[in-house]
């Protein structure tokens, strides 16, 4: 079990900025998205001020996010990198699971994935992700390059939006119609 003060708050910015951009999707009726939170049993509690200092993960969580956008069920998590790819230990087993059954449920899986040496974000649908995972398993590639990230796919801040991933949500559903 991962330890509460072991991992730190890795990811945490990006997690406020989707939060924020959540937040001004749903003041606009554009999207419902909610963060799941992750089950966490406390083991140390500061009394003074009545917050936690060590707990363990309960459970494994599935995903960061999940919603609804005009009619279509989405869900993702959000996944930050100071490499020039992204190393697939940071995914788990559980969640490539989740999103692909998810996916077979007639939703949208997703990653939000923050390069932050260059300060680039970018969509990644599931198929990508699903792809460079199972050549994984089978002892290929163990992360997936900065390049196998589709330009069409790189979010920008717009419209008071901080991580706007609606915009490339829209390029990858019309280029699955095409």
């Amino acid at each position: 079990m991962g330890y509460w003060n072991t991992r730190g708050l890795r990811g945490s910015t990006l997690e406020e900025l989707i939060n924020l951009t959540n937040e001004l999707y749903r003041s606009k009726n554009l999207a419902i998205v909610q963060k799941i939170p992750t089950p966490i049993k406390p083991i140390q509690i500061n009394k003074e001020n009545r917050t936690i200092t060590l707990a363990y993960f309960e459970q494994k969580s599935t995903v960061d996010y999940i919603g609804i956008v005009q009619g279509i069920p989405i869900c993702f998590d959000a996944k930050e990198t100071s490499h020039k790819n992204l190393p697939l230990q940071n995914i788990h087993p559980h969640q490539i699971q989740f999103m692909s059954s998810f996916e077979q449920q007639k939703g949208i899986a997703f990653l939000l994935v923050y390069f932050s040496k260059s300060d680039e974000y970018f969509f990644l649908p599931f198929s990508i992700l699903q792809k460079w995972w199972d050549e994984a398993q089978k002892g290929g590639r163990k992360s997936i390059p900065y390049d196998a990230f589709p330009v069409q796919f790189r979010i920008e801040s717009q419209g008071g939006a901080y991580v706007h991933y609606l915009e490339a949500l829209n390029t990858y559903l019309v280029s699955c119609t095409k």
